[in-house]
């Protein structure tokens, strides 16, 4: 039985500003993104080991600092909910089962609930900057239970990547992939 939802944000939930946005505000294409983009500090700002300061002082492997306010900009002006979201969230918020964000997210989620009101369904205690853990780390999925105390069966992740979704069933928790085929109501009916 479910009795939670955890749910992936970006590409699940809203439109990822990571292919098109953010590489256009930085005025390269997004295959020079990827090569000159600091994964290491990435992933170090996605966990919570480092402030945005240091992040903006080490995005660029080669260079500049990023410019931290315009950045929160774009991702405030990009960040959409897809398609709907909104009114299967609305649904499920109806029905009284709990939502949880379940994201591999900087503190910049905060940008993020501001351009599409997300808090409104969810609580993003489980991001990855707060829990310093991220998909498919096991613990991503079993921390959550545990902090909501709950078997792993009774709670459904939903996600984009396939990644993601076979790690949750690796520790029992069901899991969706969200494709642009799902139809997130449906699936939660």
């Amino acid at each position: 039985m479910t009795r939670v939802l955890l749910l992936d944000v970006m590409s699940t939930l809203v439109s990822e500003p990571f292919y098109e946005d953010i590489p256009d505000f930085l005025g390269i294409s997004l295959e020079e993104l990827r090569k000159r983009r600091n994964h290491d500090a990435y992933l170090s700002f996605e966990k919570g080991l480092i402030e945005e300061e240091a992040y903006a002082e080490q995005f660029f492997i080669d260079g500049p600092r990023l410019d931290i306010e315009g950045m929160k900009a774009t991702l405030r002006r990009s960040a959409k909910l897809l398609p709907g979201v909104e009114r299967c969230l609305e649904r499920v918020q109806q029905s009284g089962i709990p939502m949880y964000g379940l994201s591999n997210y900087s503190t910049w989620y905060t940008e993020i609930d501001a351009a599409t009101g997300l808090s409104r369904f969810l609580d993003w205690r489980f991001t990855s900057c707060l829990t310093g853990v991220r998909k498919p780390d096991p613990e991503a999925y079993l921390g959550p239970a545990r902090a909501l105390d709950l078997p792993v069966t009774d709670c459904l992740f939903v996600d984009d990547r396939p990644v993601n979704v076979e790690a949750a069933e690796a520790v029992g928790m069901p899991a969706l992939l969200r494709t642009p085929e799902l139809d997130l109501e449906a699936a939660f009916e």
